[in-house]
């Protein structure tokens, strides 16, 4: 029970990694805030959860607008008193359009970017001072292998989520608040499902271990990086990706 009392914002809750996440995360005995803008599947995560002995919410947010993540921040101290802390995991993924930068429509763009990248700031700005008060936390970006291959808008928006974390790592670590990101390679979600197809056995053949992830690989990593197991560690970029890719 690494989380027992710990209250802890996961993004993109509502389905896929940050399922998992959250479920992960309420079973250690945090107390989970379920944030997506999808209600229906986030409400039905927050009630299995509780269903299950866990203590979960649900909470709208937009992780692109300062005032829904706001507004998310005063709900959960009026509920829980304030927040240990926070995995940014949403992103538009599933339905991404393909494009490339020099072509591809620019209010989707700034759009995509809004989520993909600043999202993560968004939500830091808007939490960081309640896990200031509370004596520190730990943040959790979403990255990806995405980061360190071509991928157009979305490597791109990774590779800020890198620089990001590594950045507000120094910003806030005077605060006792830990910023770390996990760098997932393919993972068997419907979302890449849907943007890879039948491309994923192709990746497949370049990778060390010869399968895809699942949602679960990535608990452990980021459940480490959130706990106080890694209280000397931040601003890492940790790629769970089955040996797709490699740094010397």
């Amino acid at each position: 029970m690494r989380f027992k009392d710990k209250v802890i914002v996961v993004t993109g809750a509502a389905q896929g990694i940050g399922e998992a996440y959250a479920r992960a995360l309420a079973a250690e005995g945090a107390k989970v805030v379920v944030a997506d803008l999808n209600a229906e599947s986030g409400e039905q995560v927050a009630k299995s959860i509780e269903a299950d002995g866990g203590t979960a919410m649900f909470v709208s947010c937009d992780v692109s607008s300062a005032d829904s993540a706001a507004a998310l921040a005063a709900t959960v101290e009026g509920e829980w008193g304030g927040v240990d802390g926070l995995v940014n995991n949403a992103a538009i993924y599933g339905a991404m359009e393909f494009d490339l930068l020099i072509t591809v429509d620019w209010d989707y763009y700034r759009k995509f970017m809004s989520v993909n990248m600043d999202g993560a700031l968004v939500m830091t700005r808007a939490l960081y001072p309640s896990m200031q008060k509370r004596g520190g936390g730990s943040i959790v970006n979403q990255s990806s292998t995405a980061a360190y291959l071509y991928s157009g808008f979305y490597g791109l928006a990774k590779v800020g989520v890198n620089g990001l974390t590594q950045q507000l790592a120094h910003e806030v670590g005077g605060m006792n608040i830990r910023v770390n990101a996990v760098a997932p390679g393919p993972v068997d979600t419907e979302a890449t499902r849907v943007q890879a197809g039948d491309a994923t056995k192709d990746i497949i053949k370049t990778m060390a271990l010869k399968r895809m992830g699942q949602p679960e690989d990535m608990v452990g990593a980021t459940l480490f990086l959130l706990s106080d197991e890694s209280s000397w560690v931040t601003g890492q970029i940790l790629a769970v990706d089955g040996g797709q890719t490699w740094r010397s």
